[in-house]
């Protein structure tokens, strides 16, 4: 199981196609086992990316709040930060996690409120790596979605996740092979693995032989 200390806001970046909208909802799901007054907020302002809201339900029924666009779920293309999201920097008592959005054009949005993040100093921003997505195979690619992001945002990039997978027919084969390729990340980045993600039909497969294992239940079927 994961051994994370998290920290009062959580951000998660990524490419597109990721994973890293599943991470933070389970991530979100994790904080409502500790804290009472936990929020997930969804910054892919540009529709019609994968959002959170598509898990509103599950999320209402956990009772952790969500803010997301206005226009979330529409097919109206209008990108919108909600106002909503200034009150993750000003309620110190929620614990936040951010879906921040794909890529720089995602991390733009964060840029306004990261100046609060960065003066509160109680934040962890973690990249999601995914070493079968297209544009991110290998260290090299990786680091310049890395570069992009943070120029974005204004914050340093202060931890990674390994969600490499193939989707439904990932197996612990492919899991144990995407290792190599996170160890690389992290050692060109000097970052830590903080976790690596797999769908929970692999996790009972894989927890003794990786470290910090995340056991993903996939957004649509969290209960």
């Amino acid at each position: 199981m994961i051994n994370m200390q998290f920290k009062r806001i959580t951000l998660l970046c990524g490419h597109y196609g990721s994973g890293k909208t599943n991470v933070a909802l389970n991530m979100a799901y994790e904080l409502k086992k500790s804290y009472s007054n936990v929020a997930i907020a969804d910054l892919d302002i540009v529709n019609p990316y994968f959002r959170t809201k598509d898990s509103a339900k599950d999320l209402e029924e956990k009772e952790i709040k969500l803010i997301v666009s206005e226009f979330a779920g529409t097919n109206v293309d209008i990108p919108a930060m909600p106002a909503e999201m200034y009150s993750l920097t000003d309620d110190k008592t929620v614990r936040a996690v951010i879906d921040v959005g794909g890529d720089d054009r995602g991390a733009l949005a964060l840029g306004r409120i990261a100046p609060s993040i960065l003066e509160e100093n109680d934040y962890e921003c973690l990249l999601v790596i995914n070493k079968f997505r297209p544009l991110t195979p290998d260290v090299e690619s990786t680091l310049e979605v890395m570069s992009e992001i943070e120029t974005a945002c204004g914050i340093k990039i202060t931890g990674l996740v390994n969600n490499s997978n193939l989707g439904v027919e990932t197996t612990a084969e492919d899991v144990l092979g995407s290792l190599e390729y996170a160890n690389s990340v992290a050692k060109a980045t000097n970052l830590e693995i903080v976790c690596t993600s797999v769908n929970e039909t692999l996790y009972n497969e894989l927890k003794e032989k990786i470290n910090n294992l995340l056991p993903l239940k996939l957004q649509g079927k969290i209960n």
